[in-house]
């Protein structure tokens, strides 16, 4: 339902997005992470039509996003970061002034308004003023609006910032219950929010796609860590000075790095980090350790949140 195909976004000298190439099918969401300014809301609004990208296509559902702007952007449901709205109407009649903007008319447009009230759970605010509204409130009118018209598609740039725990709750369910036929594609900082709520995540840096799989496939493989192209790590304790544990490491086949986390008593705690393999490097590393006194060594469990983070850290370094 989404493919961007090779595309970049540059403003002036600054170069947002690079090259940038991913999809979102039916029926997923696909979380898009990566810190302040690594691109996330110029692609996010490439995405929704917004703006033109300088090269690259954008596709919705098959349909260019330049060659077929009007009818791609009816298809898409877009929550921006700071959710637009005049303060000054009612969120009802806000919500039925964006379906006349999307063709809706009479009956069609009050079940459209009802329903996307009663969906981001706004009944009881329905006849207040949009700017009376807390921050929170704001941002389910915001989600109200994006839902409306019953896109295929929706993008939604931090749908859960400023509401409270019951809050992202149920727009975690809501979220859930609208992938079941459709492609969402959220933007969000609360990595434990991403974990538990998408199928999928891109990891953007610098404007490039810098990795891509399911949460667990992330954790699992883990971020570079000690050393560039690492696949995870593990710690290890010996009764040897620290120059002398990294050179019976460094030796190691898939040893990408060796830190020294400390050194008390004689002893050494030491940070391995290797390289992705099939095979289990402990046995490698507790070979090479032979010859010094050995009181641990345990596989690392990586995580979601560090794997991301390893692989943000790693494309600015």
């Amino acid at each position: 339902m989404i493919a961007l195909l090779g595309v970049s976004k540059s403003f002036g000298r600054l170069r947002a997005v690079a090259d940038a190439s991913f999809e979102v099918p039916k029926g997923r969401v696909v979380g898009l992470l990566g810190s302040n300014g690594a691109g996330k809301t110029t692609t996010l609004r490439m995405i929704a039509g917004f703006m033109p990208p300088d090269a690259g296509r954008v596709m919705i559902d098959g349909l260019d996003t330049i060659d077929r702007s009007l009818e791609a952007r009816r298809l898409v449901g877009y929550l921006p970061e700071a959710s637009p709205a005049y303060g000054e109407m009612g969120v009802e009649d806000y919500l039925r002034f964006r379906g006349r903007l999307y063709g809706l008319r009479g009956r069609a447009l009050a079940d459209a308004a009802g329903r996307a009230l009663a969906r981001c759970d706004l009944g009881e605010v329905a006849r207040r003023r949009v700017g009376t509204l807390s921050r929170g409130f704001r941002q389910r009118v915001g989600l109200a609006a994006a839902i409306l018209h019953d896109p295929p598609v929706l993008v939604l740039d931090e749908p859960t910032s400023a509401l409270d725990p019951k809050q992202v709750r149920q727009a975690r369910a809501l979220i859930r219950d609208l992938a079941r036929d459709k492609a969402v594609l959220v933007s969000s900082h609360v990595l434990g929010e991403v974990e538990q709520s998408c199928d999928e995540v891109v990891v953007l840096a610098r404007g490039r796609v810098r990795a891509r799989g399911t949460p667990s496939d992330l954790a699992s493989r883990g971020g570079p860590g000690v050393g560039s192209g690492s696949g995870g790590a593990c710690r290890v304790e010996v009764r040897a000075p620290a120059d002398r544990v990294r050179a019976l490491l460094s030796v190691v086949p898939g040893v990408a790095g060796v830190e020294a986390l400390s050194h008390e008593d004689g002893w050494t705690r030491a940070r391995v980090a290797f390289a992705m393999t099939a095979d289990d490097p402990r046995p490698a590393i507790a070979a090479a350790l032979s010859a010094v006194p050995l009181r641990e060594l345990s596989r690392e469990a990586i995580g979601f949140e560090r794997a991301v983070l390893d692989i943000i850290e790693s494309a600015d370094a």
